[in-house]
């Protein structure tokens, strides 16, 4: 490594601090580890990091702790798989980017939150969350509202908050440094590197002006992709011309992001809808190069969800469109198909009580066949059918198809 990326590693009380598995202790090895020159070692202490300071999106005292080591690492050009340490960065910051998406991280509201939790009393929060499971409307909310309400800790929550919060102004600061990666000589670096810049609205200015020079030059479609959506994000309007023109461009996955950024950007006209109904249906087949990292590379899924994004200003081939790529969907990436037909079919929120299926819209019965008409690969998911009961749907397979008049699955 040219220096130490490493240096004062030693000075930091690592087992003082916690991660998810108590005492970070072993922190300081996995740091090491991923420099070593077994690619079996590295891919393991990226593993274990993901378990430990990130663990299933949640973030921790330790983890703060260790972002300004990992940003060295992804500096040094000599580190090994530099860009999969950038994409460790941002799930540090942020956690799973599907919270964010289409809209990008609101960090004022985010800040709003966390001084709104500081500021309630721990046991009124208590008591507002009794009173939440008590307005449940029906037994199985109730059910759900109640095993929340039984694990929550007002001061574990408020602490979590302040941690997450942490690790993410950890990575805003070294932004200006890690933007130096989108000129980077390998393109998944680049590709990283436009990916991480995109969630940190503070530092727009300068990542900015930084994604239009990297994309005056860029001849890879996934990064271009990529660098067009974080400058959405941004909310970089100066760049509204290169992405209309891009619209009507030969590369497919580049018409899908300059119609991602557009519609993110407020320019929402029928050439915007168009594109993105297509690819709600069928989306850009990823081409060589580094891929799109925005929502797991589900660009399906982010078209649609942009779509819902416009609510009612759709025409009615888009709600067409979408209901097509729900049917054509399995596993988890029915999730934000799921989520984006039913925000557009159900734009008065979820339906209070259920009405009979014959007194639903069409495209509410619709919506509801194609859903009960997904298979196991779905509906084995309880994400799945928490979001079918967020809406009232019915949420067990069988049950679904009766009320659409089904037969059982």
């Amino acid at each position: 490594m040219s220096g130490d990326a490493l240096a004062g590693l030693e000075e930091i009380d690592w087992a003082g601090l916690c991660h998810a598995y108590g005492p970070a202790g072993d922190v300081p090895g996995l740091l090491r580890a991923l420099v070593s020159e077994s690619p079996a070692e590295r891919k393991h202490a990226l593993h274990e990091l993901y378990g430990n300071i990130f663990h299933q999106g949640s973030r921790y005292e330790a983890t703060a702790h260790a972002v300004p080591f990992l940003v060295r690492l992804a500096l040094d050009p000599q580190t090994p798989q530099r860009d999969e340490i950038v994409h460790l960065l941002v799930a540090l910051a942020i956690g799973y980017d599907e919270a964010y998406l289409p809209a990008g991280v609101d960090i004022a509201g985010w800040r709003a939150s966390i001084e709104r939790m500081r500021s309630v009393d721990p046991a009124q929060q208590l008591r507002d969350l009794d009173a939440w499971v008590e307005a449940a409307r029906g037994e199985a909310d109730r059910r759900v509202r109640g095993m929340h309400r039984a694990i929550y800790d007002p001061d574990q929550a408020l602490r979590t908050a302040l941690d997450e919060l942490a690790v993410y102004d950890a990575v805003r600061t070294e932004v200006p440094s890690l933007r130096g990666l989108l000129s980077d000589g390998d393109p998944r670096v680049r590709a990283a590197a436009a990916y991480l810049v995109g969630w940190f609205p503070q530092e727009a200015p300068g990542s900015a002006g930084a994604l239009r020079v990297l994309l005056a030059a860029e001849a890879r479609p996934g990064v271009a992709a990529s660098a067009v959506i974080s400058a959405g994000l941004l909310a970089d309007t100066d760049l509204i011309p290169r992405l209309r023109q891009g619209l009507s461009g030969s590369e497919p996955l580049l018409r899908w992001a300059n119609a991602i950024a557009l519609a993110r950007l407020g320019v929402a006209g029928a050439d915007v809808i168009g594109v993105l109904a297509v690819a709600s249906v069928e989306p850009p087949q990823p081409g060589p190069g580094p891929a799109v990292s925005f929502l797991g590379g589900d660009l399906r899924g982010y078209a649609a969800q942009t779509l819902a994004m416009l609510d009612g200003h759709l025409p009615p081939f888009a709600l067409d469109a979408v209901l097509d790529g729900l049917a054509r969907t399995s596993g988890i990436a029915a999730f934000p198909m799921t989520a984006a037909a039913l925000r557009l079919t159900f734009p008065r929120g979820a339906p209070h009580p259920l009405p009979p299926y014959d007194q639903l819209t069409e495209p509410q019965q619709r919506v509801v066949r194609t859903l009960a008409d997904l298979g196991p690969g779905a509906w084995r998911w309880g994400n799945f059918m928490s979001l079918l009961q967020a809406w009232n749907l019915p949420s067990a397979h069988a049950e679904c198809r009766a009320y659409a008049g089904l037969a059982a699955p």
